[in-house]
């Protein structure tokens, strides 16, 4: 609906704005820019968490799959460089500087989706596959600085000696029995949304609340739970096939079939494939992920367009480099001062 544009307010422009928002209904002054039912401009973010999904032009959707908290997983090790690769990572780092710059572009994330998220219980599980103990000290005060709930734990994966294929090389029986803890704490704890992810994705400012906001849409508009990738991998760029490409809060959304092991999701979606899940930290598929990609054919899996995260491997890879970024000043960025 268009209102005039005026030097002063009318009494009945003010009536009908509190009206509107007695009834929860939005009003555009496309003269000024601005809702004036929400106090906004329409450049800002418009939805409303746990409540309303607002996109411009497209409407409204009613939030009905509210997010109540977030438990971040963060899968650590900064002594390997490349887990199966002789190949240097982007930039030629020590693999120190890319376990911090991630978790600092998560910290950074959370502190902006705690500014819309107002009442969501975060906490970050930090699981250490094999770290200098400097290393693991800098994260702790990191986490610890920004008052999030915290926890620290150290693998040990001789508990899962006889769970893991014996094939696997050791770095390989690492990694799996680190997702394997992973999956075991979101299945036991209390929170809602897990977020597994690896320590060399560095993330957009805006990577939580674009992820969160979009979530709670999705989910409401499919009726289930769903699966959401940070990073639009250059592989889905080699050829021409069909696919579905969906608006979510501030992003562009495309259906996809695989991705690597960075992913949020609901334990309740991960109790539902709960055998599945863990069937990839038991026997190594080729590919590795295999096991998710099944997941993905009976359960939507979406990612951004362009990518919310930066995957920090071989510039050459077919899942690093997401294309549309500035990689360079992402990386700067998250720089942590000595």
């Amino acid at each position: 609906m268009k209102i005039q544009k005026s030097n002063k307010k009318s009494l009945l422009k003010k009536i009908f704005i509190k009206i509107c928002r007695i009834l929860n209904f939005e009003i555009i002054d496309q003269s000024d820019f601005t809702v004036p039912s929400l106090k906004k401009r329409l450049d800002e973010n418009l939805s409303s968490a746990g409540k309303k999904s607002i996109t411009l032009p497209m409407g409204e959707v009613k939030i009905t799959r509210q997010i109540n908290s977030l438990n971040i997983i963060f899968r650590f090790c900064t002594k390997v460089k490349m887990l199966t690769q002789s190949k240097q990572r982007l930039f030629e780092e020590e693999k120190n500087q890319y376990t911090l710059r991630s978790l600092n572009s998560i910290l950074k994330s959370i502190q902006a989706a705690l500014s819309n998220f107002k009442y969501l219980d975060i906490k970050i599980t930090a699981i250490d596959s094999g770290s200098e103990e400097s290393d693991v000290e800098k994260i702790k005060n990191m986490i610890k600085e920004k008052n999030i709930n915290f926890e620290y734990i150290k693998l040990d994966i001789n508990e899962l000696k006889d769970f893991i294929d014996a094939k696997a090389s050791a770095n390989q029986k690492s990694n799996m029995a680190n997702i394997y803890k992973s999956f075991e704490i979101g299945r036991n704890g209390k929170y809602d949304l897990l977020y597994f992810v690896e320590d060399d994705y560095i993330h957009e400012q805006n990577s939580l609340n674009e992820m969160l906001f979009t979530y709670e849409k999705f989910a409401s508009l499919i009726k289930d739970e769903l699966i959401l990738c940070p990073a639009d991998f250059p592989y889905l760029y080699n050829k021409f096939e069909p696919t579905q490409i969906i608006l979510g809060n501030n992003k562009h959304w495309r259906v996809v079939e695989e991705t690597l092991c960075t992913f949020l999701t609901s334990k309740r979606l991960l109790l539902k494939h709960w055998d599945t899940f863990v069937s990839m930290t038991k026997t190594e598929h080729l590919p590795f992920e295999k096991p998710l990609h099944e997941i993905y054919s009976k359960q939507y899996c979406l990612s951004p367009i362009p990518s919310l995260a930066m995957h920090c491997t071989n510039i050459n890879s077919i899942y690093g480099l997401s294309p549309v970024m500035e990689w360079k000043k992402l990386w700067d960025e998250n720089k942590l001062n000595d």
